[in-house]
């Protein structure tokens, strides 16, 4: 378990720090070509190394934190019951996608993420559904949890909309981030009324969260899952820089009018995954298993205290 922990702490420290490289030679070094230029031929490579396969190794490094997490605190089934459907149909809705224009509408992946599937959809695009899915999913479910492992079915659809909502909420930030920048990840077929985006993009990340949270909310249904406040740490850290990594590209290399959807992104994203994280509390257990009933009590309290060496033989 020591090693696991320590393997976990490494992948969530190589994928933050990735992702700050990434900001750096975003927003830092490429707007002024002269710093590249000034740098020694294996400065210059490297960089371009860390330019080409910077947006695959934070997924990686991002998908492997949040996989070791899981298997940690809530074993490998649960993690298996997560990972499989979350990879699968999204990469489903993707190749649909990028293929029909549902549910997402019609855009296409450039370079930069990765071998493609079936020419289409970048390796790691399912990686990221799976890893920010997951800590979307398990934030909420803690919240509404408050405590209790087993959840009814109000509970269920309360936890899955709500981790639908904080994944579309960070795609508020990222689409226009991946799309409408210098550097573009992927790009729109057609002019969306929201910022650049089509609204049936937000419906289609909405829909496509809900389904595969549904599906492993369904295969965890007889796997108690209990998760303390203080176990959250990593799924708010992972939420919390990956939204950050976006609404930083967002603000800072697009005009004014990109300071809504972000503000909203915060509002429906950021403000909901902090205050589900505080109100989660750790599983208290029933009070009649660590408590002595009145009739226990009562019968202790009529037996005399024994002497010492009374049982002595």
């Amino acid at each position: 378990m020591k090693q696991l922990l320590i393997a976990e702490r490494f992948c969530l420290i190589a994928h933050v720090l990735s992702m700050a490289f990434g900001l750096a030679g975003l927003l830092l070094i490429l707007p002024r070509p002269e710093l590249v230029m000034s740098l020694p031929p294996a400065g210059q490579t490297l960089f371009q190394w860390g330019m080409a396969g910077g947006g695959v190794v934070y997924i990686i490094f991002g998908a492997a934190a949040v996989a070791l997490y899981s298997l940690r605190t809530l074993g490998l089934g649960a993690t298996l019951g997560f990972l499989l459907p979350s990879v699968f149909l999204s990469l489903s809705s993707e190749l649909l996608g990028t293929s029909t224009g549902f549910p997402f509408g019609n855009y296409h992946y450039l370079s930069g993420l990765g071998y493609k599937i079936a020419g289409l959809v970048p390796f790691t695009i399912p990686l990221s559904w799976f890893y920010l899915g997951l800590v979307s999913y398990i934030i909420a479910r803690a919240g509404v949890a408050v405590g209790k492992g087993e959840l009814n079915w109000v509970r269920q659809i309360g936890a899955i909309a709500l981790g639908a909502l904080l994944l579309t909420a960070w795609d508020f930030v990222l689409d226009p981030a991946m799309s409408q920048t210098s550097v573009p990840f992927w790009e729109f077929e057609e002019l969306g009324a929201f910022f650049g985006m089509p609204y049936r993009n937000l419906a289609g990340w909405m829909g496509t969260g809900a389904l595969f949270m549904s599906v492993a909310a369904f295969l965890w249904r007889k796997t108690p899952i209990k998760l303390e406040r203080s176990e959250l740490g990593l799924p708010l850290i992972v939420y919390l820089v990956n939204f950050a990594f976006g609404a930083i590209i967002t603000v800072t290399s697009l005009d004014s009018r990109f300071w809504f959807p972000t503000s909203l992104a915060v509002l429906l994203g950021v403000v909901p995954a902090i205050a589900l994280s505080w109100i989660a509390k750790p599983a208290t257990g029933d009070v009649t298993e660590t408590m002595p009933s009145l009739e226990t009590s009562a019968i202790a309290a009529e037996i005399p205290p024994q002497p010492v060496g009374v049982l002595r033989k």
